[in-house]
């Protein structure tokens, strides 16, 4: 009896993290004002834009869409594998991977997520390249390689970590899924 009212309270605290995520999506709303702020500056100027200026003002506009891309990302696997389902499976614009991500699956695609994010701020910082001090690019750069590193090593890890010993005719399987998959 104790046990399983123990349990109950545990599972229901899974609903504390809820309002973690009703956050990021008051931060998406955020990050949806500085994009449309950076439009605001560009497009007044964009003739009188040098080609580089544009560029950057660009990267700038992917930065924080990928940004964008990775709270939705974060919000939907999150709250679909930690606190409950989102029951829209019928919607029409309800996207492919919604419900398929799972924990390994989003890591996965926030740190690829991150590396583009790095790459991005290291390609304007290339652009920029005369603004920008020798040891800042040294440190951008040893940046960007660690998050490539340890997007590599999570990447392997997972591969590890979910496949099973190859049967019988050599063929290995994710796990949950038959050797002929």
């Amino acid at each position: 009896m104790i046990e399983r009212r123990f349990e109950q309270v545990l599972f229901a605290s899974r609903w504390l993290l809820a309002p973690f995520y009703l956050g990021l999506v008051i931060a998406l709303a955020a990050l949806m004002v500085k994009f449309l702020q950076e439009i605001l500056h560009i497009v007044p100027y964009v003739l009188e834009m040098p080609e580089k200026d544009l560029l950057l003002a660009i990267l700038t506009l992917i930065d924080l869409s990928l940004a964008g891309n990775l709270l939705v990302m974060v919000i939907f696997s999150g709250y679909e594998n930690f606190v409950s389902k989102i029951d829209v499976a019928d919607h029409e614009d309800r996207p492919d991977w919604m419900g398929k991500v799972d924990f390994g699956g989003l890591k996965l695609k926030l740190i690829a997520s991150i590396v583009a994010i790095s790459g991005i701020h290291l390609l304007k910082s290339f652009m920029n390249i005369k603004n920008v001090s020798h040891d800042e690019l040294m440190w951008l750069v040893i940046i960007h390689l660690t998050f490539v590193g340890s997007g590599v090593l999570l990447a392997l890890m997972d591969r590890l970590e979910g496949h099973h010993p190859a049967p019988k005719g050599g063929k290995t399987a994710p796990r949950g899924l038959p050797a002929d998959h």
